[in-house]
């Protein structure tokens, strides 16, 4: 088997590396507004809006889930609060990692430079930084871009920090929609999908598939 060689190994974070909870902060605050027979939908159209809200110019995170969320409760007929998106950008910072990422990151890093490129805000992520274990050669966000995944111009952002080009990254992640299908179309011939289950296989894309994080090292050769 042909040993994967990067010049650097990105990683999206929250979600593949930090356990994303906006589902279930979400179902939290909104069990005394939505029944829990509707909560699955509800919280599917909280997901679908955030994607929705990131495709055009960039706004602050905290907008976008705002956003998203006001539209969530239209559809459902359900009050929205402007209290409710300071609860939710409030708990981002205080996410910790799945239970494989510090092992497998630890393993990886001894070889690798590790940089993450997140749909994040300058004062967010550090936060998440901080738990991963791993010193991380680069931490790069949309705010800084200008842009969100799976817009291009976030991952032209991160090159041009870099000094690279798609061949020199393996990109890693749990999502197709916001990172691996982007990956592809800029030619990032070295994807690989990290499956916690949020999106179904998608074969096409032409990436590595594994469980978790500690299913990296192998990957590599280490």
């Amino acid at each position: 088997m042909t040993r994967l060689a990067p010049k650097f190994i990105t990683f999206d974070c929250y979600g593949t590396l930090i356990y994303f909870e906006m589902a279930p902060v979400a179902r939290r605050l909104y069990a005394d507004r939505v029944p829990a027979e509707r909560m699955d939908a509800f919280v599917d159209d909280f997901s679908a809006y955030r994607l929705d809200e990131v495709l055009g110019p960039w706004k602050p995170y905290k907008d976008v889930v705002a956003n998203a969320l006001t539209r969530t409760c239209k559809l459902n007929g359900v009050e929205y609060r402007d209290s409710d998106a300071d609860a939710v950008y409030a708990a981002v910072p205080t996410w910790g990692p799945h239970p494989d990422t510090v092992e497998g990151l630890a393993k990886v890093a001894k070889e690798f430079p590790l940089v993450i490129l997140s749909n994040s805000m300058k004062d967010l992520i550090p936060h998440s930084v901080a738990k991963l274990g791993a010193p991380f050669h680069a931490a790069y966000t949309a705010e800084e871009a200008q842009a969100y995944k799976p817009r291009m111009q976030a991952f032209e952002y991160m090159f041009d920090q870099l000094g690279c080009g798609p061949e020199d990254v393996l990109h890693c992640s749990s999502s197709f929609r916001y990172d691996l299908m982007t990956a592809h179309d800029l030619h990032i011939t070295n994807k690989v999908w990290v499956n916690r289950g949020h999106e179904p296989a998608n074969p096409y894309y032409g990436y590595h598939e594994i469980k978790d994080i500690r299913g990296l090292p192998g990957l590599l050769g280490l």
